[in-house]
C-alpha cells in the first residue's frame, strides 16, 4: 500500500490524483473522438437520414453527460438501440457508452448504477433489434466492455479518495505531534520552575537568615554596614516574592494536588529512594551510586534525580532484564549512566512518544550539562554529565 508523506523525500501524488479533472477530459475527449470518426465514417459512406440521426443521438448524450451524467448516459447507451436499428456497426456507440460510463462513475456516482444500464442497453440492442448478429462473442463483449468501465471509473475514485485520506490523516498525524511535543516541553519547563522555584526559596532564606544573624552581630557605631544588611535581606525577600509570583503565573489553570505540593523537592539524597520505588513494581534495577562529597548546587541534585527518573521510567516500559544506574563523581564532574537491554514487549499504558526525552534534554541544558542518548546492540543508554556547580562544561 502506497502510502502519502508530506515531505519532499515522500512519493508524490500522481497528476490524476492531484487534479482529478484529467482523466474526466481525458474520457471525454476520447468519445469525441469516436463520434468526429463515426460522423466521418457515415458522411464518406453517405448514409441516409436515420443514420445520421441515430449517430447524432449517441453524441448529444455524450454532451448532454457532462452536465446532467445520468440523463446523458441513458441517451448514450439507449442510441445503441437506434444504430443497430438501422443495421449499423454500433461498436462506435459501445465505446461512446463505455466512456460516459468510466466519466459518470469517475464523478462519484453509484458504479453498479451505471454498469446495469449500459449493460442492460448494450445486450439488449444484441438480442433484440440486432438479432445476436455477430454470435455470443459480440454479446460478451458489449457486457465485460460495459463492466470494465463501470469498475474501471469507481475503482479510481475509490483509490483517489483513499490516496487523499492517507494525505489528510498524515497532515493531522504531523501537526499533532508538534503541539503534542510543545504541550510536553512546556510542562516539563513548568517542572523545572516549580523545583527552581524551591530551590531557590530554600536558598534566599538561608541567605537571608545568616543576614539576619550578620546584623544582630554588628558593634554599635556601624549604621551604615547594619543599613547594607538590611537592604541585603529587603532584596532577598523581593526576589522570594518575584519568584513565587512568577510560578503562579506559570501555574494558572494548572491543578496541583496537595500531595504533589507536600512532596519534598528532589535531591541526590532521594536517588536510594527512587530505585526502591522502581524496584517495587518488578524493574530489577542494579544501582552503583556514589553520592559527591563536593558541595552540589541544589538545582543540579534535582536535575540528577529527574534525569534517573526518566531514564528509569523508559526502562520500565521499554526494556527487559535488568537496568543499571551509575551515579558518581569523575574528575571534579558528577556522571550519571542509566543503561537497560531494549524489550520487545511494552508495559504501561501504552508506546511512548520519545517526548519525554525531549524534556530531559531541556532539564539537562537547563543546568548547563551534557546529555547523551544512544541505543548500541541492543541496549538503551542515557548519559549525562555536570559540573556540580552548574558551570558550562569545556
Amino acid at each position: 500500500m502506497v502510502s502519502a508523506q508530506n515531505d519532499q523525500d515522500g512519493p508524490a501524488a500522481p497528476l490524476w490524483v492531484r487534479r482529478p479533472e484529467v482523466l474526466h477530459r481525458v474520457a471525454y475527449a476520447v468519445a469525441a473522438l469516436v463520434f468526429a470518426g463515426q460522423i466521418v465514417a457515415v458522411t464518406v459512406r453517405g448514409s441516409d437520414w436515420p443514420t445520421v440521426l441515430s449517430v447524432l443521438l449517441a453524441g448529444g448524450g455524450v454532451a448532454l453527460s457532462w452536465w446532467k451524467p445520468w440523463a446523458g448516459l441513458v441517451v448514450t447507451s439507449g442510441a445503441s438501440f437506434a444504430v443497430t436499428a438501422v443495421g449499423q456497426d454500433p461498436l462506435s456507440v459501445w465505446m461512446m457508452a463505455v466512456l460516459v460510463l468510466f466519466s459518470v462513475t469517475l464523478r462519484g456516482k453509484r458504479a453498479l448504477a451505471g454498469t446495469v444500464v449500459v449493460a442492460a442497453a448494450l445486450l439488449g440492442a444484441f438480442m433484440t433489434v440486432g438479432g445476436f448478429r455477430g454470435g455470443a462473442v459480440v454479446g460478451a463483449a458489449a457486457l465485460f466492455s460495459a463492466i470494465a468501465g463501470g469498475a474501471t471509473g469507481g475503482a479510481l475514485r475509490i483509490h483517489r479518495d483513499h490516496w487523499w485520506i492517507l494525505e489528510e490523516r498524515a497532515e493531522s498525524a504531523i501537526a499533532t505531534r508538534e503541539i503534542e511535543a510543545t504541550r510536553r516541553v512546556t510542562e516539563e519547563r513548568l517542572r523545572i520552575a516549580r523545583d527552581l522555584h524551591d530551590v531557590i526559596g530554600h536558598q534566599v532564606a538561608m541567605l537571608s537568615l545568616h543576614l539576619g544573624a550578620a546584623e544582630i552581630g554588628l558593634p554599635e557605631g556601624s549604621e551604615s554596614s547594619r543599613q547594607a544588611l538590611v537592604s541585603a535581606r529587603s532584596s532577598a525577600r523581593t526576589v522570594v516574592v518575584e519568584t513565587q509570583r512568577i510560578l503562579a503565573l506559570l501555574r494558572r489553570e494548572d491543578d496541583i494536588s496537595d500531595d504533589e505540593a507536600l512532596r519534598p523537592v528532589p535531591a541526590l539524597s532521594g536517588l536510594e529512594g527512587l530505585v526502591a520505588s522502581f524496584e517495587s513494581i518488578g524493574l530489577d534495577v542494579r544501582p552503583s551510586i556514589d553520592i559527591p562529597t563536593v558541595f552540589v548546587e541544589p538545582s543540579v541534585g534535582v536535575t540528577v534525580y529527574r534525569v534517573v527518573q526518566e531514564a528509569l521510567t523508559n526502562a520500565y516500559r521499554h526494556g527487559e532484564g535488568k537496568a543499571t544506574v551509575e551515579v558518581r563523581e569523575r574528575d571534579g564532574r558528577i556522571c550519571v549512566t542509566v543503561e537497560n537491554p531494549v524489550g520487545r514487549a511494552l508495559r504501561g499504558s501504552g508506546p511512548g512518544s520519545g517526548l519525554g526525552l525531549v524534556g530531559m534534554r531541556e532539564r539537562v541544558e537547563s543546568s548547563s550539562g551534557r546529555l547523551t542518548i544512544d541505543r548500541d546492540g541492543g541496549r538503551f543508554r542515557v548519559r549525562a554529565e555536570f559540573s556540580p556547580l552548574g558551570a558550562v562544561l569545556r
